[in-house]
C-alpha cells in the first residue's frame, strides 16, 4: 500500500517561494493543468502580474488509479504568446506533461514552453525544467483533502 502523505497550504506556499526563486526565465502566460495545477497558476498569476493565464484539461487518473491513456480537451488560444510556463501539482509517471506539451507544441510550433511542478518523480518519463521536491509516497494536497 502507497503511503500517503498530506501536504498542508504553509508548505505549498513555501515551496512556491522555492519555485520562484528557481525558475530563471521570462514567460508572458501560464498555463495550469486542471485540476493539481489551478492553485499554481493563480498564485504566479498574482506574483508575476499576469493576466494571461489559461487553464487546459486533462484526465489521466482515477481516483489514485492510473488510466491507460491521457486525455487532453479545452486548449487555450495561445496565439499571441511567445513564452508559456505550463504548471502542475505533480510530474508522476511524466505521462500528462508529455502529452499536454505534444498537443500543444503541435498547435502552437512558434511558442517556447517551460515547465515548472512542486514534486517530480525521477522515475517519470520527463523532467520539470522546475521542480522542487521529490516525493516519497502519494501526496495527498490540501485542495482535495481540506473541504472534506
Amino acid at each position: 500500500m502507497t503511503k500517503k502523505i498530506y501536504y498542508p497550504y504553509n508548505e505549498f506556499r513555501d515551496d512556491l517561494k522555492i519555485l520562484i526563486k528557481n525558475i530563471d526565465q521570462n514567460f508572458d502566460t501560464i498555463v495550469p493543468i486542471s485540476r493539481g495545477g489551478l492553485c499554481i497558476g493563480q498564485m504566479f498569476g498574482e506574483f508575476y502580474d499576469i493576466r494571461q493565464v489559461y487553464t487546459i484539461n486533462t484526465i489521466s487518473y482515477e481516483e489514485t488509479k492510473k488510466l491507460d491513456e491521457v486525455k487532453v480537451f479545452h486548449l487555450p488560444n495561445l496565439e499571441h504568446s511567445n513564452r508559456v510556463l505550463i504548471v502542475d501539482d505533480i510530474v508522476d509517471s511524466g505521462d500528462t506533461l508529455v502529452t499536454v506539451l505534444e498537443v500543444l507544441k503541435k498547435k502552437y510550433p512558434k511558442v517556447t514552453f517551460f515547465t515548472a511542478s512542486i514534486f517530480y518523480k525521477s522515475t517519470a518519463v520527463i523532467e520539470p525544467t522546475w521542480w522542487v521536491k521529490k516525493p516519497s509516497g502519494w501526496i495527498e494536497f490540501f485542495w482535495s483533502e481540506d473541504l472534506k
